[in-house]
């Protein structure tokens, strides 16, 4: 889990565009981040098996 100190750094608005970073508003974690759900891998997991991201189920075949 993040620090509250990275968590800070990361909501400031940096010099340049590409130095944004991207966390999970669950956890805090930058690695593993996916857009789509402002969620990272782990977290993703976890709510998808709990069926409270609406519209996603877990692929079998």
């Amino acid at each position: 889990m993040a620090t509250k100190a990275q968590i800070a750094k990361s909501n400031r608005k940096p010099k340049f565009s590409t130095r944004k970073v991207r966390r999970c508003w669950r956890c805090g974690r930058a690695r593993g981040y996916m857009r789509d759900f402002d969620l990272c891998r782990i977290c993703f997991r976890e709510l998808a098996n709990n069926a409270q991201i609406p519209g996603i189920k877990k692929s079998s075949w």
